[in-house]
């Protein structure tokens, strides 16, 4: 056996260059569309933007482009392929918010076929870069913009908003999320949906930037040949502490800690929310189990909304808990930054130093966790009412139904969620259950009717949904039904055959 070496031994090295296929690995990392579009606007911020237009551009019914647009200080020709080559770096300064290099191309070309990104500055001419995905592929040949075309575009926003004397209009073609069919009323319910989950998230992680007097985010919907503008509002900020007063009075409570290798210290601002808040800043989060936890931010950006970090698995009884905590300026191995910035991956090293955390009075911050248990439960005593435990709501129920259940709720640990789909059943039925795996299943006959004529998703119908679970979820929580119950379950089938029927004459009438 020969001995171990510490150092792996070389006899020399070979240049292999990326295979064009890397862009579409590049592009296909699992970018939400608001994760995609908030990378964007971070660049915009590095860039000094004060102002930051969204912009959905429709076409009549059809939706065309999408373009992030800003007042930043521009680029210039040689910046700008820079920005647009797959795997260029920049040196960043210490409170940039961009770190990998990676953000623009990947973030834009996993939502469309083609990123333009035109740019100007007050001392350079207007230049344009375009990616096509099918040149990505084949070889990494970025196109160049008629420069006449780029001017056009900033002229497009000069003296308008937001382009005054500089600026860069990051364009989007292609874009695989907008409804390809359905008309206008597809379009618009697109719009509202996608334009809401996108304030929401842009108010939440950039929340400490809007809150800020000089700086603006804008979402508006134009059409492009009358120039018509549909929707124009200004995002506000979400701030993930925001609550009126707080859930104990003990708290905000500064807990500090100290790490080898880590200076300064760490801070740790520790909040119990009130109970059963309805403030958007509280719910807006995401799930019971989703909010709770860690928020990190990195040179004020938030980077990761809600979890535990392996100190301990989420429960409801954590649900006011929220400890925000601003990463060290300098990149080290205790704390990674997903390359989307929308997580922090911790190392072991993390959890022994929570577990010596202490406050200005020497109290321990495992005494937080303890003190957010006992305000959950306190407020629960105090609304004079204990509800029975029951089984969580699963998949089919939009989330902020989930949400509001699990909030509501006390839920019986370790059991599968009650899920609700639709299927093809006998008409003669407009439910069924499947015990074993705990879901209902709808009666797909009836979808159209009960949606009042509009395409299904996922999570639609949601008041039916609703209803149904409330209706049905303690039979879920028995191994048997006895013969009331079985009265029960035909008693409301014939009854919603009946009302699903009705619906199916209403629409057929119209």
């Amino acid at each position: 056996m020969t001995d171990w070496k510490f150092d792996v031994p070389i006899t020399g090295s070979k240049h292999l260059p990326p295979d064009p296929r890397y862009v579409e690995a590049l592009s296909s990392q699992g970018y939400g569309f608001e994760v995609a579009v908030a990378d964007l606007v971070d660049n915009s911020i590095d860039a000094g933007a004060k102002d930051v237009v969204i912009h959905f551009l429709r076409d009549g019914d059809r939706l065309v482009s999408l373009l992030v647009v800003d007042d930043g200080h521009g680029m210039d020709e040689e910046a700008l392929d820079v920005a647009m080559t797959v795997g260029g770096r920049r040196d960043y300064a210490a409170d940039a918010l961009g770190m990998f290099g990676t953000g623009l191309k990947s973030a834009s070309l996993s939502h469309a076929d083609a990123v333009t990104v035109i740019s100007t500055t007050k001392r350079t001419r207007t230049v344009g870069r375009r990616w096509l995905m099918k040149h990505a592929r084949s070889g990494f040949h970025c196109d160049i913009v008629d420069p006449n075309y780029a001017q056009s575009l900033i002229d497009r926003y000069d003296n308008n908003r937001p382009i005054q004397w500089q600026g860069t209009a990051v364009r989007w073609d292609g874009v695989k999320d907008f409804p390809k069919h359905g008309g206008s009323g597809q379009t618009d319910r697109y719009l509202q949906r996608t334009i809401n989950k996108l304030g929401l998230h842009l108010g939440l992680y950039l929340h400490r930037f809007l809150a800020r007097d000089d700086f603006n985010i804008t979402i508006a919907v134009e059409d492009v040949r009358t120039r018509t503008v549909y929707l124009d509002f200004g995002v506000q900020p979400l701030d993930p502490f925001g609550y009126p007063v707080t859930g104990s009075p003990d708290y905000p409570r500064r807990f500090i800690t100290t790490m080898p290798g880590l200076a300064p210290e760490l801070a740790l601002h520790a909040h119990i929310w009130p109970p059963r808040s309805n403030l958007d800043e509280y719910r807006a989060v995401g799930t019971v189990l989703d909010r709770q936890g860690f928020y990190f931010y990195r040179n004020d950006r938030l980077v990761q909304a809600g979890g535990w970090n392996n100190l301990r698995q989420p429960e409801q009884h954590l649900s006011l808990a929220r400890v925000a905590m601003d990463l060290p300026p300098t990149q080290n191995d205790v704390f990674r930054l997903t390359v989307k910035k929308a997580g922090v991956e911790t190392s072991p090293e993390f959890i022994t130093a929570l577990e010596k955390a202490t406050d200005s009075a020497g109290r321990l911050f495992t005494e937080f966790l303890a003190d957010a248990d006992s305000a959950y439960r306190e407020a629960r005593k105090r609304s004079g009412t204990v509800r029975k435990p029951v089984i969580g709501p699963g998949r089919g129920i939009a989330p902020e139904v989930r949400s509001t259940i699990e909030e509501e709720l006390p839920l019986v640990p370790h059991e599968v969620p009650i899920s609700i789909v639709w299927r093809k059943l006998d008409n003669d039925l407009f439910f069924e259950l499947d015990r074993e795996d705990h879901v209902v299943v709808l009666n797909q006959h009836y979808r159209r009717a009960i949606l009042g004529g509009r395409d299904g998703s996922f999570n639609d119908a949601p008041v039916i949904k609703s209803l149904m679970y409330l209706l049905l979820h303690s039979v879920f929580e028995k191994e048997y039904s006895g013969s009331r119950e079985k009265d029960n379950l035909q008693l409301w089938q014939s009854i919603l055959v009946s009302a699903a029927r009705s619906e199916l004459d209403r629409v057929a009438d119209q």
